[in-house]
């Protein structure tokens, strides 16, 4: 049955977010603080409001202050006011104390669970009347007759592995909106098209991203020092790739460990899971989890080109917010306030003005962007190596960053060389392997994440055929190394023919296949409503 044909119900809306992360709760809140009167609604593709939301997470409370007031008095079970920041260069053996760069100071911050933030802001937008609803994914945009974007379609559900519906098809509803907001989070796949549709980025530079994983642990009584933020880099990244480390010592014996790799390596070799396992078994880190027990795993990629790779934000009929927008603030380690704060500024423009048009620019004339250009210079100074970006990092901050020149991001994908072209350092990539998880397989089970077997994969690969061949022979098939969940795997039948398998059904929703692979063949698209990981309490 075509597209055409089937016959959908129509939800009609004033306006219509796609999203349940900080951003979009915060433009509902704020939308409905500034007139009870409209019609909102939030969808959110995780199977529950917090599902899918993974961040680091320290938080500068100031947007949310200004936001909710009374939120200190009852906050996320996860709330940690920051008590003390430490800073360390790591080699493969010691960790070395450095000064903590002020843009990495904390005092006043709180660590938080950002899966456990977003629930508690889903449940004060709909005390305001606002419709939260889990489990819908939006699978594409909607258009008016006059090219504006008017609402999103929600995926179909029951439909089989051959991509026909089943026993129990249920065609998605179109939702229908005057105003269509996209906080779908880094990388989000209709925001992708959109940007795509309307060249939103055509006078920005390419955005690029980090993978991140966390974890969070419970520990032996006494090891914890809750509040003590604690950053470092250097190993296990070779001194040409970007990478570094946090560690948020929680109350009750808990700790968040976590790893971020920039998706702009070289190394067609270069394992970002396996990094983050090296990482944990460093002598400086290794004694903290020894005997303690790994609760909860996650990875998720993070939008980090920063102010030169923001697209336009506005568009007809719909706006960008948070990370969709790329609005992270790298250098930072954070995001959440920028989120909220753009959610609640996209609120106040549609109630001041009734429209979209304007957004980007007034956007670009608040503190969240000017708090980005400032530091606008820090992650690319390190393509030049760890060493480079130091000293690039010094001046930026002396400056202030009012440097008069501004560095340049290029396409992820794009940087990673062939294997004729790159000499790989020895990592070591099995070495004390103790701590779990111990690969990639296991750690799915700590990721908790689920997805129906008899639905068709959600990962759309163009030509199946470069895998087994040429990227096999130009690039050893990276897939198989920077995806953190052991989905693509390249396997031999019993002919000896080789071809690529995806094991969908581990996909925790990181999105770097999108990004990564060398010759842009994958496509992440959204899977049945409710299905992917569960990162409550991450």
């Amino acid at each position: 049955m075509s597209d055409a044909h089937i016959e959908r119900d129509q939800m009609e809306y004033d306006v219509v977010i796609v999203g349940g992360g900080p951003a979009g709760l915060a433009c509902a809140i704020r939308l409905k603080q500034l007139n009870k009167e409209l019609n909102i609604c939030i969808l959110e593709k995780g199977a529950a409001v917090g599902a899918h939301s993974l961040s680091g997470c320290v938080m500068e409370p100031g947007p949310l202050d200004a936001l909710l007031p009374d939120w200190r008095n009852s906050p996320p079970g996860i709330c940690i006011p920051a008590t003390r920041d430490e800073f360390r260069l790591l080699t493969k053996n010691r960790a070395f104390k450095l000064p903590t760069p002020p843009q990495m100071q904390n005092h006043g911050n709180f660590i938080i669970s950002l899966g456990m933030l977003t629930p508690y802001l889903a449940n004060q937008a709909e005390a305001l009347g606002v419709d939260v609803f889990a489990g819908f994914a939006a699978a594409k945009a909607l258009f008016d007759d006059k090219g504006a974007v008017a609402g999103v379609q929600i995926g179909d559900m029951g439909i089989d592995k051959d991509g026909k519906p089943g026993p129990a098809f249920a065609p998605g509803p179109e939702v229908r909106a005057k105003i269509t907001v996209f906080a779908e989070g880094a990388r989000g796949s209709v925001t992708k098209a959109l940007v795509k549709h309307f060249a939103l980025d055509a006078d920005a530079c390419p955005q690029t991203y980090g993978l991140g994983f966390k974890e969070l642990w419970q520990l032996p009584e006494g090891r914890v020092e809750p509040g003590l933020i604690q950053h470092s880099i250097g190993w296990p990244m070779d001194s040409g790739t970007y990478g570094g480390s946090f560690l948020y010592h929680l109350s009750d014996n808990r700790v968040y460990i976590g790893y971020v790799a920039g998706l702009d390596y070289k190394d067609p070799r270069f394992k970002p899971f396996e990094a983050f396992q090296q990482f944990k078994n460093h002598p400086s880190v290794k004694p903290l989890l020894a005997g303690g027990e790994l609760l909860t795993y996650g990875a998720r990629t993070i939008a980090a080109g920063g102010w030169q790779s923001l697209p336009k934000i506005d568009m007809p009929g719909a706006l960008l917010v948070g990370c969709a927008g790329g609005l992270v603030n790298v250098p930072k380690v954070k995001g959440v306030h920028q989120a909220i704060r753009s959610g609640a500024l996209a609120a106040e423009h549609l109630i001041e003005t009734g429209t979209t048009t304007g957004f980007d620019a007034r956007w670009r004339a608040s503190p969240g962007h000017q708090e980005l250009k400032k530091v606008r210079n820090f992650k690319p100074g390190f393509k030049k190596g760890l060493w480079m970006g130091l000293i690039n990092a010094g001046i930026e901050t002396i400056t202030g960053g009012k440097t008069p020149w501004t560095l340049k991001n290029k396409v992820d994908y794009q940087q990673l060389a062939k294997l004729a072209d790159f000499k790989s350092p020895d990592r070591h990539w099995q070495a004390d392997r103790e701590l779990k998880p111990r690969d990639r397989a296991a750690a799915v089970y700590f990721a908790t994440t689920t997805h129906d077997d008899s639905q068709p994969a959600h990962l759309k690969v163009a030509d199946t055929s470069v895998c087994v061949d040429q990227c096999a022979k130009e690039f050893g098939n990276p897939c198989q190394n920077f995806c953190p969940a052991h989905v693509y795997e390249i396997v031999t039948n019993d002919a000896g023919a080789k071809k690529l398998q995806i094991n969908a059904s581990n996909c925790v929703h990181c999105k770097a296949c999108d990004i990564k692979d060398p010759y842009a063949l994958i496509t992440w698209t959204t899977p049945e409503g409710g299905s992917g990981p569960n990162y409550a309490n991450l």
